[in-house]
């Protein structure tokens, strides 16, 4: 039986032109393997969907680049409610559920953490956006879906043009849930920091800095990626955001990014299947075995 199953999408199972982006996913993953190899762990991987693998045949999967599930959710989550009862899922299922839907950062609102201020407009929800703009004091706004990742269906509407956007977040809103969130501007002046942290400590953290001309930070987009020189403060705000979680979780980033005091906020908490960076950091790869060791043990 194997011990761990490293979960991928098959775009990156295998990839027919392997490219800078894909030669950091397989790096990722060898330094991830070799780490729980030498805690003696048997490790295995394949893609999410690959319909002839027998999931009952590993103790657990760990859930890495599967960076298709939001476009494809209609077939996720019905083949994870079906995987769970086969195997362990590590971060647990009870993490998916919670941290699936951006809703979550209402909820760690409640828990006293400073987050970005959002707006939810339901799926089918009639909303107006200069009404929105307008009772939220807030000028430019950013829409994203509540289920989604890597800056999918995501779009940034400035405050003079926001009737001509209406039509298009009616259709988006139509057919899914939507956060609604004022634009922060050190996101485009500074950039977004991500802090790592496996079973509750931290690692390391970079920072991620849009192209000229765009906001979003993801390198589907001509985002890049740069060393960053964390603060305590920081590293104590994604260290207490991991605490709220509904269970520690064995792997996350927290997201950061600053208000207009310069004060840090989390923009995002991923805890489903994030990029982590280990390449930036090497040796964080043992950390992150130990905590899914860890996991694994408990169960």
């Amino acid at each position: 039986m194997t011990d761990i199953t490293i979960l991928t999408c098959k775009a990156y199972f295998a990839p027919e032109k392997p490219s800078a982006y894909t030669d950091n996913i397989l790096l990722e993953y060898r330094l991830l393997k070799e780490a729980l190899e030498r805690l003696g762990l048997k490790v295995n991987r394949t893609y999410w969907d690959d319909p002839n693998y027998d999931w009952s045949q590993t103790r657990a999967v760990v859930f890495r680049t599967i960076w298709d599930y939001f476009e494809r959710f209609e077939e996720f989550w019905p083949w994870l409610q079906s995987i769970k009862t086969q195997t362990q899922l590590i971060n647990p299922m009870s993490l998916i559920e919670w941290n699936i839907d951006k809703a979550y950062l209402f909820d760690l609102e409640k828990r006293g953490i400073p987050v970005v201020p959002s707006v939810l407009v339901k799926k089918g929800q009639s909303r107006n956006l200069i009404e929105i703009a307008r009772s939220m004091n807030w000028a430019d706004l950013v829409v994203k879906p509540t289920i989604a990742g890597g800056g999918y269906l995501t779009y940034k509407y400035s405050h003079a043009d926001l009737a001509q956007h209406q039509a298009q977040f009616d259709t988006l809103v139509a057919g899914r849930d939507m956060l609604v969130q004022g634009y922060i501007s050190s996101i485009t002046e500074k950039g977004e920091a991500s802090l790592m942290v496996f079973g509750g400590e931290f690692t390391h953290s970079i920072l991620k800095r849009a192209k000229t001309g765009d906001f979003r930070v993801q390198d589907d987009f001509g985002g890049s990626v740069h060393p960053y020189e964390h603060s305590p403060d920081e590293v104590a705000l994604a260290q207490k955001v991991m605490a709220q979680c509904p269970y520690v979780p064995a792997y996350g980033r927290v997201d950061i990014v600053w208000d207009d005091r310069g004060q840090p906020m989390v923009s995002e908490l991923e805890i489903i299947e994030p990029e982590l960076w280990v390449r930036q950091a090497p040796w964080s790869a043992e950390v992150f075995a130990r905590a899914i060791a860890a996991e694994l043990s408990t169960n």
